[in-house]
């Protein structure tokens, strides 16, 4: 006789954990809030209607709440939601290994992959929204081959019409220095209309210091773009760029990296395929600076302000999860998705359920196993939690701090003095380092 299974709920951090025990067999669902856009996805698929989506307006314009709620006494613990979560929000085991990866359980697999065309360089990991990528060079930088020599004159120079910030240069020699945009900085364009080359790119600059540049040739050597030249003299052969380009699981197939690899070295496969739509007489009372709650759900970073209209979106790397369209108060947005790409179904006794769960991605409708026998116990009653006492700030205090942080905010904004404040903290760091070490 199966015994009675047991559920049970843990929160850690941003994780809420649901663990069901029938017998020998354990099954756990880890959920991480934090990692949920609130694309609803999950919802609309439960077979259960165990999901319920919470106030995404809310939470799009800044509540710290989880976009989603489960009931665990519902829950079926099959694994729907965590094999088409497109951000990996959610994630199943059974006994300890991946649910998701079994055996004609069907799953998305967004991911974006390197091909043979990658250098690499460092353009897709420092635009990439999820932190999906890893840039790790292997050939030698300049002091390894040719240490830097004193007293040597010469002239180098930048054609920023060719650079492309791939910051292989920048790894290679510390005589350059690329400036890094914000990640509200990095913004993306319409590639018809407007190059990459000034918003989509993660650098707004690239500067040279000559003190530690010794003129050797050899940035000139590496460069793919040939936007460098140098007068100088040329002692050894420079390396041969080389390196690898990992991706990890956090990677949500957005296509940023794609958008700006200057070699097309990049391969990107999306779950979903659709249409996003921006409804124009909703836009009307659209204030997206005040709002920005299509801005913060999105897994993309695909949406931005340009200058001839008030918002507007990047098709190209929208992931048509649907996110936006819940947390958009103005119903100003659409998400239209057409077809889901996922791992092949077999013909098993259970797959007719999940083909309707697959189904209902796209079509919005779900068609649901009666339930009408099933005893549902009461709710258990939730006490309210009293709202925390604000802590007593001393205005002296307050004032004071304010007083510094007006003395020292222009200071900050020089890109110079805070390059000249960072070489002479790094030179510090180095000289207690040394002391320690003698």
């Amino acid at each position: 006789m199966l015994s009675q299974p047991e559920v049970s709920q843990t929160v850690a951090d941003s994780h809420i954990i649901y663990t069901k025990r029938t017998g020998d067999v354990t099954k756990r669902i880890d959920y991480d809030y934090k990692r949920c856009c609130g694309c609803g996805i999950c919802v609309d698929l439960c077979p259960t209607s165990a999901l319920e989506l919470g106030d995404m307006c809310a939470i799009g314009t800044g509540l710290d709440a989880p976009p989603v709620l489960m009931d665990p006494d519902k829950c079926s613990f099959c694994g729907m939601c965590a094999a088409f979560c497109p951000t990996k929000a959610v994630k199943m085991d059974i006994d300890g290994k991946d649910a998701v990866k079994r055996e004609c359980y069907p799953h998305i697999e967004p991911k974006a992959q390197p091909n043979e065309s990658c250098l690499p360089c460092s353009l897709c990991e420092q635009v990439c929204s999820s932190d999906a990528i890893t840039v790790e060079y292997t050939f030698p930088k300049k002091e390894e081959i040719a240490p830097l020599k004193e007293g040597v004159t010469g002239e180098i120079s930048i054609d920023m019409a060719k650079c492309n910030f791939c910051g292989i240069c920048a790894y290679f020699c510390d005589a350059f220095i690329l400036i890094p945009k914000d990640r509200g900085e990095i913004i993306p364009v319409d590639p018809e209309t407007a190059p990459p080359s000034t918003l989509a790119l993660p650098f707004e600059n690239i500067l040279i210091d000559e003190d530690v540049c010794d003129y050797c040739v050899l940035c000139e050597d590496i460069c793919p773009e040939d936007a460098i030249k140098v007068t100088g003299t040329r002692e050894v052969a420079a390396p041969r760029v080389s390196g690898t380009l990992s991706v990890n699981d956090n990677c949500v197939a957005c296509g940023w990296c794609k958008s700006v690899c200057p070699y097309d070295a990049i391969d990107v496969f999306k779950p979903f395929e659709g249409e996003i739509r921006l409804i124009e007489n909703h836009l009307i009372r659209c204030d997206p600076l005040g709002c920005h709650a299509c801005f913060n759900v999105c897994p993309a970073n695909a949406w931005y302000i340009p200058d001839d209209k008030k918002i507007d979106v990047s098709a190209d790397l929208c992931t048509f999860c649907g996110a936006c369209e819940h947390a958009c108060w103005l119903d100003a947005i659409a998400v239209d998705r057409t077809s889901v790409v996922h791992t092949p179904l077999c013909d098993t006794a259970w797959s007719e359920e999940w083909e309707r769960g697959i189904d209902s991605i796209a079509s919005g409708k779900r068609m649901r196993p009666d339930r009408s026998h099933v005893v549902v116990s009461e709710a258990p009653e939730h006490k309210t939690t009293p709202a925390p006492r604000m802590p007593v700030i001393d205005p002296v205090l307050l004032e004071r701090a304010r007083e510094r942080l007006d003395r020292i905010m222009p200071m900050l904004s020089d890109v110079k003095a805070r390059r000249e404040w960072e070489m002479a903290l790094a030179k510090g760091c180095h000289d207690v380092v040394g002391s320690a070490v003698e």
